[in-house]
């Protein structure tokens, strides 16, 4: 049974000021996984009750305020591999949603005093105000080297143990329920398809000559006027969004450019008759190096999934446009004849490498 500490800014046995000078005193706490492992840790003292999720794990050094806003990370329990996280605060307005995503999260260390001229909140005091879990003091590169060897799998942030018949991880929605417009006067109209979207998308397309309209996942456009349509990314298991793949294989028929990031690949995939698989712990952090196979050319690229498109089984008319470097896997697909493509990364990225951006460019141009 692990029960790994590494060193920590938090005594058991002293109090601790946040950044405004609050008093709070944290308590013995842990993580269970469903396969009968723990991981000892402290949580602050207002935290109370078990939370759930699926554990995976982020290599990223900075971003935190992002990742943590992702709505990809919706019911998962992160895990910061970078030892010190909270260092430079939080500034709200580098968030990627309107609230914090994740069922939790766990750090090595978690920074009591940052220091950013932009920053408004501690980490602490900003879960604290929606309620969401931390567990700190904990051996997250033992906890990673699990995750790695294992696979990611659900667990319980508690003060007690937890049982695997009890981790049940709450569905949530993180799509819009109605329909936004973005610059209508733009000479050329997409249809954003909203399936969990991180505001850069928009800010990024913002940057090109678009009328934007961001629909829930599950919107019938099909009888719309429009140029092109975006698929964004999202959380969870691609197949488990029926409504938006059937709408993405009715606008293939229609035979306009269609692009799609991350879950919206899988979607493409999906779509044009492919399968997708679940990645045993996924690929999230912002140095995942990845070859576009027409130019042989390398990028280091920002991603956050845990499934893949199944090589095998994409149909002749398509083609593997990206591969991942550490593991072989499909990054990105394109229609051979047609204005179809997509990748898994994140070209707009926020946090990490922006290598990639021109991808968004060649949608615009394919208008």
């Amino acid at each position: 049974m692990l029960e790994k500490r590494s060193n920590t800014n938090i005594d058991l046995t002293h109090r601790n000021r946040s950044e405004r000078g609050d008093f709070f005193i944290p308590k013995k706490a842990r993580l269970d996984l469903h396969d009968g492992t723990h991981f000892k840790g402290m949580s602050p003292n207002w935290q109370t009750g078990s939370y759930v999720g699926e554990v995976v794990f982020n290599t990223g050094m900075t971003g935190y305020v992002e990742s943590l806003t992702d709505p990809s990370y919706s019911g998962q329990i992160l895990v910061f591999t970078y030892p010190l996280v909270g260092n430079y605060g939080i500034d709200e307005h580098a968030a990627e949603s309107s609230k914090i995503q994740v069922s939790g999260v766990i750090v090595s260390e978690a920074a009591m005093n940052p220091d950013h001229s932009s920053s408004s909140h501690t980490l602490l005091d900003w879960l604290h105000s929606q309620n969401i879990p931390i567990l700190m003091g904990v051996d997250t590169r033992a906890l990673t080297k699990h995750l790695r060897t294992e696979g990611t799998t659900l667990g319980a942030i508690s003060m007690r143990p937890t049982k695997p018949a009890d981790m049940i991880v709450k569905k949530q929605s993180n799509t819009p329920s109605k329909t936004i417009t973005y610059n209508p006067s733009g000479s050329k109209k997409i249809i954003l398809v909203d399936c969990g979207a991180k505001e850069n998308i928009v800010r990024s397309l913002m940057q090109f000559d678009l009328h934007i309209k961001r629909v829930p996942q599950d919107y019938d456009y099909s009888n719309e006027e429009y140029d092109g349509v975006f698929l964004s990314n999202g959380p969870g298991d691609p197949t488990h969004y029926p409504a938006t793949i059937e709408q993405a294989r009715k606008a293939m028929k229609r035979g306009k450019p269609l692009f799609g990031i991350c879950l919206g690949t899988q979607i493409m995939a999906l779509a044009a008759g492919a399968d997708t698989y679940k990645l045993k712990y996924g690929h999230r952090g912002h140095n995942q190096p990845c070859l576009e196979t027409d130019t042989e050319r390398g990028f280091i690229t920002s991603q956050n999934h845990g499934y893949a498109i199944d090589e095998q089984s994409l149909p002749k008319d398509w083609r593997i446009s990206f591969k991942n470097l550490n593991d072989g896997s499909v990054e990105g697909i394109a229609h051979r004849h047609k204005p179809f493509f997509s990748v898994q990364f994140h070209p707009e990225a926020c946090p990490g490498p922006t290598d990639t951006l021109w991808l968004l460019e060649r949608f615009y141009k394919s208008l």
